[in-house]
């Protein structure tokens, strides 16, 4: 990991202010990349049609592949998952009011975009925003809004009973964690408000008229196709897209020389840059994810729109030290770090099993 970067370090135009040092740290950096904020409205009309046109046109060859050969569907999935992930970045995005000029265009193209990733859009924005507020932040993991990207400590999993430990291990092995349980929560999960407050009543309707919406929707293609046909084609696209969704998110907070801290030694601008990963992905990559792996950016101003996030880590870097880059080959082996220890101040892999201190006698 290069220089850390030290949110209590006063900036040199701060010095007299009264104000905690890191606040004027984090001010200073946030201003750097603030011209960086809103939204170009030509570059988001051209990311929506360079979105939607070229799955809708894979959801066709889809559906006409299945009288060709089955395995050319499979192979046709892929790249029509790889539109869902972008298609969900600019719902992620609307969903900060970045992508649109309106926060009315910003909910038009969220719920639009909600219809392919199967996502409510208002009940997913409004638990999105208090991740926000507490990522890694060790005091709040409890909040359920970390899901995938939260971490348990050494003390915490050294304390386990032994058949609590398996359970936790199984639960993060990557067979469960990456593969079998995204398509669940995108398919299934989301389809239920049972982790929204009841005073959420927007929310909670959100998911419901998605899912009248998907029904319709999945009713039409059934009409057209044929049920068992929309099934082949559409429950394969959505658990590639959700495999993939996941495994970004589990890498945006806990890799192996993440930062996390407890709620008093907490600071937003270290969070951001030593909490969060530069994900450095081949360009075709990044160009699918919707430049999410630059999401220290995000986190330091949720304001930037993707397409203009490289730009601002740019400018940031070009002022202080970053730490490096998260390279593909590490991301892909990132989920053995499941661990904090606070003693050292690292994200470790888990230790063995046995490796528990002895009862007090």
């Amino acid at each position: 990991m290069g220089p850390p970067f030290d949110g209590r370090a006063a900036s040199s135009e701060g010095t007299a202010s009264r104000e905690r040092p890191g606040l004027v740290e984090g001010r200073r950096l946030r201003a750097i990349i603030a011209p960086f904020q809103g939204s170009v409205n030509w570059r988001s009309y051209a990311q929506l049609a360079s979105s939607f046109g070229p799955f809708l046109l894979l959801e066709v060859a889809l559906y006409a592949s299945l009288d060709l050969s089955y395995w050319l569907t499979l192979a046709l999935a892929v790249p029509a998952a790889g539109f869902v992930v972008r298609i969900f970045i600019i719902q992620h995005d609307c969903g900060h009011g970045s992508f649109m000029a309106t926060p009315a265009a910003n909910a038009l193209v969220g719920r639009l975009c909600s219809l392919v990733t199967m996502t409510p859009y208002d009940n997913w924005r409004r638990q999105h925003a208090g991740h926000h507020v507490v990522w890694n932040d060790l005091d709040h993991r409890d909040s359920g809004i970390d899901l995938y990207s939260t971490c348990i400590t050494l003390e915490e999993y050294r304390a386990l009973r032994p058949w609590a430990r398996w359970r936790y291990r199984l639960m993060q092995n990557p067979l469960i964690a990456l593969l079998l349980l995204p398509p669940l929560v995108f398919m299934v999960i989301y389809r239920l408000p049972f982790d929204t407050p009841r005073s959420w009543i927007k929310e909670r309707l959100s998911v419901h008229f998605t899912n009248l919406a998907l029904l319709l929707t999945v009713a039409g293609l059934a009409f057209w196709q044929g049920l068992g046909a929309v099934l082949l084609v559409q429950v394969p696209v959505m658990a590639f897209a959700a495999i993939v969704g996941v495994w970004l998110f589990s890498l945006q907070h806990r890799y192996e020389n993440v930062h996390w801290s407890r709620r008093a030694d907490w600071d937003a601008t270290r969070a951001a840059i030593e909490g969060t990963s530069y994900l450095k992905l081949p360009w075709l990559l990044d160009w699918f994810t919707g430049h999410i792996g630059f999401h220290a950016m995000h986190h330091l101003n949720s304001r930037i729109p993707n397409y203009r996030l490289a730009r601002a880590h740019a400018a940031l870097a070009a002022v202080t030290p970053l730490p490096p880059p998260l390279l593909l080959g590490a991301a892909l082996s990132a989920s053995r770090y499941a661990v904090w220890d606070e003693a050292n101040n690292r994200m470790i892999r888990f230790p063995r099993l046995q490796d528990r201190p002895p009862a007090a006698s």
